[in-house]
Order: C-alpha cells, then sequence, then structure tokens
C-alpha cells in the first residue's frame, strides 16, 4: 500500500522543523508511519507503470558549489545517460527500463524538481533526458547544506509519479555535511523504514573524510553505497559508475 502523502509530510516535517527525540529509532519510525496510514479509508491507488528502478538524482546547489562546479555536475550527469555501459544496463532491466526524476537542492526549504520523472528504456528516452538535464537551468545557490530536508523531499516524490518500482533508490550527491535542519540520520530511519534505499556520492573538495560521513549517515537500506569523487573535475565518471551500479543489481537481489 501506498502511503498517505499529506500525513507523512506533517510526520516528516515535525521532525525536520524540530529536533525529534531520540526515542525515534527504526521501530518507533515504522510504528508512526503505518499509524497514519489506514487501511479502511484509504483511496485506490491509480495504475501505474511498472519499471525496474525509480531514481530520485539528488544534487546539491549549496552556497558551496560555484557555477563552474554546478554546470560539472550537469554536464557529467548528461553524458553519464549517453554513456554506452549505462544504454545497456538500462535495456538490460527489462523492456520498461527505469524511471528517473532530478532535484536540485540547497539549504532550508531549497529543494526544487528540476527535470520531472522520465521513463528511460532506450537511446532515444536516455538522450531527451541528458537534454533536459542540460537545458535545466540552476534553481538555487543556497547558503547552507540541507541533507535531510533534500531526502525528505526526495522521498515524497515517489508518492504519485505514476510509476511503480521495483526498487526506489535516492542518490544525494554534495560536497558539504549537513548544517540545517534534523540530522540525516534521523531522516533515513523514516525513510529506509518505506523501504526507499538511500545512496551517496561525495564529493571530496574541501573535507576528505565526507565519504565516512555519508556512510554513517546518510546512506541506508538495501545495498546502499558510497561513491567519492576527489574533486569536481571527476564527478562525471564517479556518477558513470554509480548509475552502472544502482541500474545493474544482480537479479538474485532483486524483490
Amino acid at each position: 500500500m501506498f502511503r498517505s502523502t499529506a500525513l507523512i509530510s506533517l510526520v516528516l516535517g515535525l521532525c525536520l522543523s524540530f529536533d525529534c527525540s531520540a526515542r525515534a529509532d527504526e521501530r518507533t519510525a515504522a510504528a508512526t508511519l503505518a499509524a497514519v496510514e489506514d487501511p479502511q479509508t484509504a483511496h485506490p491507488v491509480e495504475r501505474r507503470q511498472s519499471v525496474e528502478l525509480e531514481l530520485v538524482l539528488a544534487v546539491d546547489t549549496s552556497v558551496s558549489v560555484d557555477a563552474n562546479e554546478f554546470d560539472l555536475q550537469m554536464q557529467g550527469l548528461a553524458r553519464a545517460f549517453r554513456d554506452p555501459g549505462v544504454l545497456a544496463a538500462i535495456r538490460h532491466s527489462g523492456e520498461n527500463g527505469i524511471a528517473v526524476t532530478l532535484v536540485q537542492w540547497g539549504y532550508g526549504l531549497q529543494q526544487r524538481v528540476a527535470v520531472d520523472w522520465a521513463q528511460i528504456h532506450d537511446a532515444a528516452s536516455a538522450d531527451a533526458f541528458a537534454g533536459a538535464i542540460e537545458a535545466s537551468p540552476r534553481h538555487f545557490i543556497g547558503n547552507g547544506t540541507g541533507i535531510s530536508r533534500a531526502m525528505w523531499f526526495a522521498s515524497e516524490l515517489f508518492g504519485d509519479n505514476g510509476f511503480s518500482g521495483r526498487r526506489r533508490v535516492i542518490d544525494i550527491s554534495g560536497d558539504g555535511r549537513n548544517n540545517s535542519g534534523t540530522s540525516p540520520a534521523r531522516i533515513r530511519r523514516m525513510v529506509v523504514a518505506e523501504g526507499i534505499t538511500v545512496n551517496g556520492l561525495a564529493i571530496l573538495d574541501g573535507d576528505i573524510s565526507l565519504g565516512h560521513y555519508y556512510r554513517e549517515n546518510v546512506i541506508g537500506g538495501a545495498n546502499s553505497f558510497v561513491m567519492t569523487a576527489n574533486t569536481f573535475a571527476d564527478y562525471a565518471d564517479a556518477i558513470r559508475r554509480k548509475l552502472l551500479r544502482e541500474i545493474s543489481v544482480p537479479l538474485a537481489q532483486r524483490r
């Protein structure tokens, strides 16, 4: 059953606005999410397109990311979706392929869908998505880094996107630690309780231990992992390898 979006937003919003109690462990988070959905009152879910993977690409646009570094991220993502290896992985994922959306995030309430959900199953649809990434302007230059809010915002996008994936993944990439809102680890517990995986791409330019921070505070869920890029110049290769790993989950690990 899919969750009641409005009520889940309320629960998560409270945790983002205030310092949630340490009692919000995995069992408490799961119980809270279950309690806000009443099977007797839930509305029928619309028919959804089956895909192998629903993927939210959440890209950091905080103040630490300058204009050139933002462009490197967009160019790297666009190039990745035109990469022959990534295209092969998408084709091998099944005839319906994958569904992907791009989110920009910064500080506080600065989160926005930059490229809407698209089904990618062949070279033409992948190229169209890459072109949409290239055409997307920068929406924020945040004054800080809000990983927890980005994670919450991304989790909400699975609710009514028109797709039903075997796997749901949030891909958080950034160059800094959370300094806005509650701890990412607390939101991660709630997101993972819904069966969503959070992966990370840590850009180590300025913080060589950021990969460890992502492992401890950001990633979670089935087969979650962190990849690192030493600088923004290395982002294109890192995101290509990351997409290959996210799309190409062995059959034995699929639900």
